[in-house]
């Protein structure tokens, strides 16, 4: 997630150089062709602005949707901060005078489920755009955590042994973890630590926090429709392609009768390439924001967020060695 203010001008425009080469490209071979005597590559504006008017609903309908994911991702880990939290206490104060070793067992327990979540999400797919030269590129200037160390060894933080290696040869490290929560509260209700409103309440939590995972899962493994991404490229890619041509004869006219006549068509550049700039850019805007997971500056900051829940669970339990909160890096904290 971006901490700053703003991503700088300068940022952005050195984030999308590439397209602007080639935009710059497909503005300047119609125009010195133009300029050549190839006057009938002229193409009346008309119809591409017409095209124009589609590319921007169907890209604003993208953006939309990205957003829509990105949001609910941050509802999600919302949730689970406020249920880690309402966990905690009831489970604090339920088991504390009876078992105060289960109950720090199965907050450390909890931690790690927190970070086998994240891992999780910070899988790669296909779909994603991290491993593209765009995306790449600007991860260098921030670190992801989950790219910087394994799953093991953070997991040996808060697991026994035995329960690491037992965790480690499961598929879904985080719904084992759930489980394993469950089966120790029902050992608790079964010795007469818990009663049955305790046990009722503190498993509520429990599916509260499958529910939550579940949503995030469907978020990381669903992505954006192909057909809607498809669609949105192709129509973008014939419009950027097209408008060049289209404005041609437009600003030809616009040197009539004056000493700059047969030299303004020159204008067609920068003008095609600042509208084909703005729809492209809009559109990897759009893009950037699509997978709220995957580790880019605009994701949700999953790992931020767990260590504050851990944090905060730490304190519940009065522990005076609290790990550092994470700050972020060039305005990036993920």
């Amino acid at each position: 997630m971006h901490s700053g203010k703003r991503f700088g001008t300068l940022e952005f425009i050195i984030w999308t150089r590439r397209s602007i080469y080639v935009l710059t490209l497909l503005s300047a071979i119609p125009t010195l062709l133009y300029f050549l005597g190839w006057k009938f590559l002229y193409v009346p504006w008309q119809p591409i602005a017409i095209m124009g008017t589609a590319v921007a609903f169907i890209v604003g309908f993208k953006n939309n949707a990205s957003y829509s994911r990105l949001w609910e991702a941050r509802q999600i880990y919302g949730a689970i901060i406020n249920d880690s939290r309402s966990f905690g206490y009831i489970l604090r104060d339920a088991l504390s005078s009876k078992n105060p070793h289960k109950v720090k067992e199965m907050f450390l327990r909890h931690y790690a489920w927190l970070t086998a979540l994240r891992f999780q999400l910070r899988e790669p797919r296909a779909w994603e755009n991290m491993n593209t030269v765009q995306f790449d590129e600007y991860s260098r200037k921030y670190d992801v955590p989950e790219k910087l160390s394994k799953l093991e060894d953070e997991l040996k933080n808060y697991l026994s042994e035995t329960e690491l290696q037992y965790i480690l040869s499961k598929k879904n490290r985080a719904t084992q973890l759930m489980a394993s929560q469950s089966r120790e509260l029902s050992e608790a209700y079964e010795k007469g630590e818990l009663n049955d409103f305790q046990w009722t309440q503190i498993n509520q939590q429990l599916v509260k926090f499958t529910d939550s995972q579940g949503k995030a899962e469907r978020i990381k493994n669903f992505p954006y429709p192909r057909n809607f991404s498809s669609i949105t490229t192709y129509l973008l890619l014939l419009f950027i392609v097209f408008v060049p041509f289209g404005l041609l004869k437009e600003f030809d006219k616009l040197g009539e009768g004056t000493t700059l006549e047969g030299w303004t068509v020159w204008f067609n550049i920068p003008f095609s390439l600042l509208v084909t700039w703005c729809f492209h850019t809009l559109d990897s805007v759009g893009e950037a924001s699509v997978n709220p997971f995957e580790g880019s500056p605009n994701d949700v900051p999953i790992t931020q967020i767990s260590r504050t829940i851990e944090i905060d669970m730490r304190d519940m339990l009065d522990e005076s060695d609290l790990p550092p909160a994470i700050l972020p890096k060039n305005n990036i904290v993920l």
